[in-house]
């Protein structure tokens, strides 16, 4: 007898043996308990997770000789036969192979004779995505109302080619990926109804390479059995065959970049280079490696026995900050990938990044190996934010330090704004518009009962005579006298309100604070090594109070 391939061995046969699609197995059962089944059932998801066996357990419920149900009995000859793949009244349909309007037709006109054996006529398609437009408007009215002994189960891993006149006549179903755990807890347990040995690191390969599909992950331990040749499954021959024994050195590699070793990074990076990886992958497994890290610093009880066990020490000798940055360029190293002139390089080009960009300013790794003495170059939020102090500090010196020599008293300017305006203006209970005229004006005098304010010509618009009487009531009140208030548009350049005062305060902080970041020498450094520049509008001072 031909060997049967463990997919097809292990293929459930009852709702109770499909693993991880729960919310999709209550419904079915629900509904073939009340024979309340709808008549056209769209079944989505990635390759692998159940759809066709799916399927066919719907139709082993709808024909079994016991009845309709959701516990078929598995014996009768019907469940037999659509076990075996050869009941006449189960129609396994691949539309990729069948996908021109004629094909449905066909179709469509089978379906209105009776079944020839058993309850219902079911036709399941496979990737019905795959039929034409012409195909799918053929089916449109068949799927909405078919003959009473006719179930339509279409299979799908891309529902979004599929026509929303489709989609609404269809009761959708979507299965989800299977989890890693599940499927290596599955794949343990025929290893054990098969009686053969294995490592349970060897099972989490396998699941890990599955990428969420069971039928992949049972293909890849039919491979694993014959590369193991009748011996029992050990992570290392596992790792062999799928390629993924970088994985050990990738962890030598981050202990590299944590101590800060170049030598030692080049020296793992040359071991990689042996085994012919896939450098997408690394770079893959780098991330996910980083992610764990970060998720064991913040939540150590987070941890589980899926983690590597060399992910602990990792997680406390990478500072968090680091595992931010390294798993940020990780991240944007597999997407520049495809752009650099050979795998092998954009790869070890970021490794290099990791090693060079520290945001706690540590210095980078020397080319022999271990720390240079001195500085090394910053990260760029670590730069800015020491030089935004630096421009504050400065800006505070040039100011304590200003000369109090006074101009000529024939020189002196008019009265301009008084040192307590913008304090009177957040007294005077103003809001919204009106508030906004008085800080874009300057204060003239007061005399005789008459405040004069210079409106700027920019600001015209916020007057108005309403506007001008509610700065007059308030001012009023606050000097408990009747006030009259005048104001007029424009003014001599020595008087600025405290709006124009505010955005000068500003311009001179930026300014200041620009310049510090220009003249910070760590980023001079960064501009000699690296050729870089400071993005315009990048600078931002700091609050005085923050």
């Amino acid at each position: 007898m031909s060997y049967l391939a463990l997919a097809r061995k292990w293929r459930p046969r009852r709702f109770e043996d499909v693993r991880g699609q729960n919310h999709v197995v209550k419904a079915l059962q629900h509904a073939l308990e009340g024979d309340r089944l709808h008549p056209a059932i769209l079944l989505t998801g990635t390759r692998g997770v159940g759809k066709t066996t799916l399927a066919r357990i719907i139709a082993k419920g709808l024909n079994c000789e016991t009845g309709v149900t959701a516990q078929p009995c598995g014996v009768c000859s019907a469940c037999k036969e659509i076990n075996d793949g050869r009941f006449v009244d189960l129609l396994e349909i691949d539309a990729a192979s069948n996908t021109g309007v004629d094909d449905v037709r066909q179709l469509i006109d089978n379906a209105q004779y009776s079944p020839a054996r058993g309850r219902y006529k079911v036709y399941l398609i496979d990737e019905v995505h795959m039929l034409s437009k012409s195909a799918f408007n053929a089916l449109l009215k068949t799927l909405e109302e078919p003959p009473q002994h006719v179930k339509f189960i279409l299979a799908t891993t891309d529902p979004q080619k599929l026509p929303v006149t489709v989609l609404s006549r269809c009761l959708q179903f979507n299965l989800k990926r299977l989890p890693q755990n599940l499927i290596r807890d599955t794949l343990a347990e025929i290893l054990q109804q098969e009686a053969i040995q294995f490592e349970l690191g060897a099972v989490g390969e396998l699941a890990r390479a599955a990428d969420g599909s069971m039928r992949d992950g049972l293909s890849l331990l039919d491979q694993a059995i014959a590369f193991a040749g009748g011996q029992a499954l050990e992570r290392a021959g596992v790792e062999e065959m799928l390629g993924t024994g970088g994985r050990r050195t990738l962890f030598e590699i981050l202990d590299a970049l944590a101590r800060g070793d170049g030598q030692a990074l080049l020296d793992g990076i040359r071991t990689l280079d042996q085994a012919a990886p896939d450098h997408a992958a690394l770079l893959n497994d780098l991330a996910a490696a980083l992610q764990r890290i970060a998720v064991l610093q913040l939540l150590p009880k987070a941890a589980d026995e899926d983690d590597d066990p060399a992910l602990e020490p990792l997680a406390k000798a990478v500072a968090p900050e680091d595992v931010q940055v390294w798993y940020q360029i990780a991240v944007l190293g597999r997407r520049d990938l495809p752009w650099a002139p050979d795998p092998r390089l954009g790869f070890e080009m970021t490794l290099l990044r990791i090693l060079a960009f520290r945001p706690d300013g540590a210095a980078p790794a020397a080319p022999g190996g271990g720390r240079r003495e001195a500085g090394g170059v910053k990260a760029t939020a670590t730069v800015i934010a020491s030089a935004q102090a630096a421009a504050a500090a400065a800006m505070s010196d040039e100011v304590s330090h200003a000369p109090a020599v006074a101009p000529p008293a024939s020189r002196l300017p008019p009265p301009a704004t008084p040192p307590d305006w913008t304090q009177r203006i957040e007294t005077l209970g103003l809001d919204g518009m009106t508030r906004q005229l008085a800080r874009h004006c300057a204060w003239l005098g007061q005399a005789e009962g008459t405040v004069r304010l210079a409106l700027e010509a920019r600001a015209r618009h916020l007057l108005s005579d309403e506007r001008r009487a509610a700065i007059q009531r308030g001012l009023s009140a606050q000097a408990g006298t009747e006030l009259t208030v005048s104001i007029e548009v424009g003014g001599g350049p020595d008087q600025l309100s405290p709006a124009a005062a505010e955005e000068k305060r500003v311009i001179e902080r930026q300014r200041a604070a620009e310049a510090a970041i220009e003249a910070d020498p760590q980023v001079r450094a960064f501009k000699e090594a690296f050729g870089a520049t400071v993005r315009p509008g990048s600078v931002q001072p700091v609050d005085g109070n923050q």
